[in-house]
């Protein structure tokens, strides 16, 4: 399975980092697309800037980053997810094939559509790849199972050392009983 991940991140990274290569060398070439989706998300996220170039730019660098970190297999899971992250307005601004009129043109962004929602699958596979290792969930979970055990050993530790002390004193004062006269 590792040599199926080996080459299958760089093939899945290869589409982003041409892309956002392509896409960051002429931003403006797709500017003008990108403004219906790029002005409401930076509406709604106040961070980032309200220039449509800018947008694509840091958009286009996401995928250059996540794309080179998933081809080398750094941070596989976190690049996988930030490049479906990038996908969505990528998808939405350069592929509403609803918004088309000619047929032929309507179809081809159709594929599109498709190819990147196909893109999107792969990579939340990706993004949720373990390495056959178990999941942050489980591990925690197991965790808390593993410290719950110990607790519940400590806590019957300590009750049988408080039950061995008592019955320690117990028979310490039968002794000093026995010495002392009786009244």
């Amino acid at each position: 399975m590792a040599i199926l991940r080996t080459v299958a991140r760089p093939l899945l990274a290869s589409v982003f980092i041409s892309g956002g290569l392509r896409t960051l060398r002429d931003p403006h070439s797709v500017a003008a697309l990108a403004d219906p989706v790029a002005q409401p998300v930076a509406g709604r996220v106040p961070p980032l800037p309200d220039d449509t170039t800018r947008l694509v730019r840091i958009n286009s660098a996401v995928q250059i980053g996540a794309g080179a970190l998933l081809a080398v297999g750094r941070l596989p899971r976190a690049s996988a997810l930030a490049l479906a992250v990038s996908l969505v307005p990528t998808t939405l601004a350069g592929h509403a094939w609803w918004n088309v009129e000619d047929p032929g043109e309507r179809s081809r962004q159709r594929v599109q559509f498709s190819k990147n929602l196909s893109l999107f699958g792969g990579l939340l596979i990706a993004a949720a790849d373990t390495h056959g290792k178990p999941s942050l969930a489980y591990r925690s979970r197991a965790a808390a199972a593993v410290g719950a055990r110990s607790a519940r050993k400590a806590g019957h530790a300590v009750g049988a050392a408080v039950t061995d002390r008592a019955h320690g004193v117990r028979s310490a004062a039968g002794a000093v009983r026995e010495h002392l006269p009786a009244v």
